[in-house]
């Protein structure tokens, strides 16, 4: 055993003598690499696939470097090939989400938003899930951003109408045939309703998430959407973004976050509404507060219940 510890000091200590700028410049890019990575595949299931992966990796080169493990030397190098095709087919949704944050690579550098809405639309949109919420009637409203969601618009009935909250309280209404569905909201239009969205593929923790829950997270984990989802059950306005939601709001608030979002030159009149933890995240308050105000985070980790219509 102290042969071995020696060996891995002397293999440390060699690794450092030899260490030079370039190395170091190459180090820190592949470390820049790795925390992009990890930042992509936060609070997802990948993560403990990656942090396995990657302890047995650096396990397996450590003592085959240390003991002059020939064969497994060999075997590492002929694997590299493969794993480069398998990291592809493993991280497929985590990859495709990074492609697309660089796609739309134009808002660091100050563009405006071209999904944003005007004054009028977020004002027919919170008042129309206002009343909603009164009258326990379901509804997911999908707010279109700079990801284009034509392929969502396809999977329900095309109607290009002017958003207007008589228009949504009808389409939402029990006894329709387009209730059973999402609205798609691109600028001031309503382009399509009865729109089928993808379910998040991880369980959710709140007992009264439903379906129309699941879709809405679903979308938004994979687009830059923005969905809002009155509860059937119990009239909960919530909203989605960037795979996470946001409970228990109520007509002001929902409209203080519409104007961030899309308004963003809107909101330095809302200093403390917006920090980034409670506005963009949603994380700021704790699981399980119920004050409309205040919104409540919901965590991904157990299985809801079903909320079919």
């Amino acid at each position: 055993m102290p042969d071995a510890l020696e060996a891995i000091r002397s293999y440390i200590l060699w690794i450092i003598s030899n260490l030079t700028l370039t190395g170091i410049i190459d180090i820190l890019v592949i470390a820049v690499m790795f925390y992009g990575l990890l930042y992509l595949i936060r609070g997802t299931q990948a993560v403990q696939l990656l942090r396995g992966t990657l302890l047995l990796v650096l396990a397996i080169v450590l003592l085959s470097n240390v003991f002059q493990l020939t064969a497994i030397n060999f075997l590492i190098r002929s694997s590299i090939s493969a794993m480069l095709i398998a990291i592809p087919v493993i991280f497929q949704p985590e990859l495709r989400r990074a492609l697309e944050r660089l796609g739309r690579a134009g808002r660091f550098f100050g563009r405006a938003p071209t999904g944003a809405l005007t004054n009028p639309v977020i004002e027919h949109i919170t008042r129309a899930a206002e009343e909603l919420s009164e009258r326990r009637h379901g509804a997911l409203i999908v707010l279109e951003r700079e990801t284009g969601l034509q392929d969502v618009a396809d999977t329900g009935m095309p109607l290009d109408a002017a958003v207007s909250t008589d228009l949504l309280l009808t389409i939402f209404f029990p006894k329709t045939e387009l209730h059973d569905g999402a609205a798609l909201i691109r600028h001031d239009r309503i382009v399509a309703a009865r729109c089928i969205l993808p379910l998040v593929d991880r369980p959710v923790m709140e007992g009264h998430m439903g379906t129309r829950h699941m879709a809405a997270l679903g979308l938004t984990e994979r687009t830059d959407a923005i969905v809002i989802v009155v509860s059937e059950e119990t009239g909960i306005i919530s909203v989605a973004r960037s795979g996470r939601m946001v409970r228990n709001l109520d007509k002001g608030r929902l409209s203080r976050m519409l104007y961030r979002w899309f308004q963003p030159q809107l909101s330095e009149r809302f200093p403390r509404i917006f920090r980034r933890a409670t506005a963009e995240d949603g994380a700021s308050a704790p699981v399980g507060t119920t004050p409309a105000s205040v919104g409540t985070k919901v965590e991904l980790v157990s299985q809801p219940e079903s909320e079919s219509r």
